[in-house]
């Protein structure tokens, strides 16, 4: 499994080797010792969660309050997407920063969003699934979105493609309202935060 750390500090991307054949292929996107290897805790899976969705459709940006926050692994087992992650962590070296990987069926590669970060993806094709790991459950009072089409971010959205996005997640806030309201997480909590992983799960 090649491993490579996106332009957002703690965020990797995995890229599992696959095996095609005439049935089909097989590939293990989430092997447990290469990813205690790389972020130094095993991952604890709460909640498995999900989304199919069509040709256009934008969801996210979505994070949680931390502690404890929600850290995600995703993957793509059908279809296409641009997958997008921005770092909200107020403090962090690479704060308002962004990267994007794309996630589809045939490469099966997954994104590790850490406690703290802010995820969202596009479809880019019909009837594209994503499957997320999550480390927490569902907890609406605990859980925020910022709009991803804020203009300040300049998010590369695939051109061409009308974005389909929920009533919530229009109507979110932008990066610098969320930050002014205080919803944002300190880098300082999420940091804390990891080494207490590392330290109980470790």
């Amino acid at each position: 499994m090649r491993v490579r750390e996106l332009a957002v500090r703690d965020v990797y991307e995995f890229t599992p080797q696959a095996f095609p054949d005439p049935r089909g292929v097989f590939a293990a996107p989430y092997q447990e010792d290469q990813f205690i290897k790389t972020v130094g805790y095993p991952l604890w899976v709460a909640q498995t969660n999900h989304s199919r969705s069509r040709r256009g459709t934008l969801r996210g940006l979505h994070f949680a309050d931390v502690p404890p926050g929600q850290a995600k692994y995703v993957y793509c087992p059908a279809g296409a997407l641009l997958d997008l992650v921005v770092d909200i962590r107020v403090g962090s070296p690479t704060f308002g920063r962004w990267d994007t990987v794309r996630l589809d069926a045939d490469s099966l590669r997954a994104v590790y969003l850490p406690e703290g970060v802010a995820h969202g993806f596009m479809a880019l094709e019909d009837d594209t699934v994503l499957s997320y790991l999550c480390t927490t459950g569902y907890n609406p009072a605990r859980e925020h979105g910022i709009n991803p089409l804020d203009p300040a971010l300049r998010l590369p959205w695939p051109a061409g493609l009308e974005p389909v996005l929920s009533d919530k997640d229009a109507a979110a806030p932008t990066l610098s309202q969320a930050e002014a309201a205080g919803l944002l997480p300190s880098y300082e909590d999420c940091l804390a935060h990891y080494d207490h992983l590392r330290t109980t799960l470790g």
